[in-house]
């Protein structure tokens, strides 16, 4: 007899390379891209999930998630349409460390909210503890909901995008 056993790993997605390349020459808002060095470091960087190293030459784009999505799946955002700041190295990079395993940028209370698969916003949950284990259950919670195709993590403070969560199952023999 053959046991499987489904499991769920929420992964956190950078932005995709496609619109990277987009946005590294115009950004959503319709604006030339216009790269600088950091110098202190510490900007959180869409592409590939980390923060900037002092030195580093980065852009600040603004950034439409839900009509890019939209593009690609062929819905319409309607009024969730947003656009907002996002950093971004300035040249295309090796993109997120694919045996890191940690959450992206740690440590600050967060907000999930919760998306249809065509972008309609389904709620959203303050992630006031910053453990691991905090973001666990709430990704759990949101993608316990079956309606439920994405979400997207976003700062507290601004409200600004920094990634998006998919939930995806693997299957053991």
């Amino acid at each position: 007899m053959t046991t499987t056993t489904a499991t769920t790993i929420h992964t956190a997605r950078p932005i995709a390379p496609a619109a990277l390349a987009e946005l590294r020459v115009t950004d959503d808002a319709g604006r030339p891209t216009t790269a600088f060095t950091d110098g202190e470091g510490g900007a959180p960087l869409r592409c590939c999930l980390r923060r900037a190293t002092p030195g580093e030459r980065i852009a600040l784009v603004s950034y439409a998630p839900l009509r890019r999505r939209a593009a690609a799946t062929g819905t319409d955002p309607g009024a969730y349409d947003e656009q907002g700041p996002v950093f971004v190295h300035a040249d295309p990079c090796a993109g997120p460390d694919p045996d890191d395993g940690t959450l992206p940028f740690p440590g600050a209370h967060r907000t999930v909210r919760r998306y249809s698969a065509d972008g309609r916003i389904l709620g959203g949950r303050l992630v006031g503890d910053p453990s691991p284990e905090a973001f666990a259950r709430a990704f759990r919670e949101a993608f316990d909901d079956p309606a439920v195709a994405f979400v997207h993590v976003r700062a507290v403070e601004y409200g600004c995008y920094l990634y998006e969560v998919v939930a995806e199952t693997t299957r053991d023999h």
